[in-house]
């Protein structure tokens, strides 16, 4: 039995790396829980909320890991991963045997087998748990996770803190594999919706009578971000993003890369892909993704 999960050995202290929207979710559930946390983030700000909360702030990761045998980390990209891990200072400076790091980040599957790797050659475990959810769902997320099923047995306690469910989908990267997929999904369905809505304009059909109609209605097309767009694109209000328009290029563009290597591209997502780099490119970047209605509505106006 590896040394992580023995039963003498339970968790005291939660350690967690990056504060920032998902971060704060899971750091305010696990405090609501009862849970002792560890914070660390390189932004003062960030740091400064985990310690007004009531958590330990911690200087360096290294230091973080030297407390917490369970690390979770909530990081914008592979780039981050790959400092705060194995930079100076590192997590892996500090790891042993009887550590898991829980990665919530969306990065892409082979970024996450190499990390996975090189931590298990210092004897701790690694765990791929991406968070299907918005930040308002925090402890009805669904985490699907992969990795080692002991480890993911061992830390479900924690995670039940603020997910709903953690399921375990496979090896190492087929928990960011999958939240790529639902990234994919989510772009299109955000495109698609922000096009009708558009064309609605165009062949006459008010665009409030349009969502209004197809938002109360039993339709198989109705969705919750359908939903969240429409309200958006009526209200005219793209500046309280749940989501930015540049954070959902970043995803897909990891979504695209990981189908073109599995010799498998993408046509509706990577033409999609085009029109949120062409809102970005138009001042658009730090919107919510519903703000791509602007490009369609730019467009069809020119078309008069």
């Amino acid at each position: 039995m590896t040394s992580w999960i023995e039963p003498d050995k339970p968790i005291e202290k939660i350690g967690l790396i990056g504060v920032g929207t998902m971060g704060k979710c899971m750091l305010d559930s696990l405090l609501k829980a009862g849970w002792t946390v560890v914070a660390y983030d390189k932004f003062p700000a960030a740091a400064e909320y985990a310690r007004s909360a009531g958590c330990e702030v911690a200087d360096t990761p290294k230091t973080l890991t030297k407390s917490c045998k369970v690390v979770l980390m909530s990081l914008p990209g592979p780039v981050q991963i790959e400092e705060v891990v194995f930079g100076t200072d590192g997590v892996s400076e500090a790891l042993s045997g009887d550590h898991v790091v829980i990665d919530t980040s969306t990065v892409d599957p082979n970024t996450t087998k190499s990390v996975a790797k090189r931590i298990a050659q210092r004897g701790a475990a690694y765990l791929d748990c991406s968070i299907l959810g918005r930040p308002s769902a925090v402890g009805k997320w669904m985490l699907p996770t992969g990795g080692s099923a002991e480890a993911l047995e061992y830390v479900r306690p924690v995670l039940s803190a603020f997910a709903g469910n953690a399921i375990h989908v496979g090896e190492s990267g087929a928990g960011n594999a999958l939240k790529l997929l639902n990234q994919m999904m989510f772009s299109t369905i955000n495109a698609i919706s922000s096009e009708v809505m558009a064309i609605a304009d165009k062949v006459g059909i008010d665009k409030k009578v349009f969502f209004d109609t197809v938002a109360c209605s039993g339709a198989a097309t109705v969705s919750g971000l359908f939903k969240e767009v429409g309200q958006n694109i009526v209200a005219d209000d793209y500046n309280h993003p749940t989501f930015t328009v540049d954070l959902l290029i970043k995803d897909t563009k990891l979504a695209l890369q990981m189908a073109k290597d599995a010799k498998a591209p993408s046509v509706i997502a990577g033409t999609v892909q085009i029109y949120n780099e062409i809102a970005s490119a138009n001042g658009l970047g730090g919107k919510d993704t519903s703000a791509l209605y602007k490009v369609y509505d730019r467009h069809y106006k020119k078309e008069k």
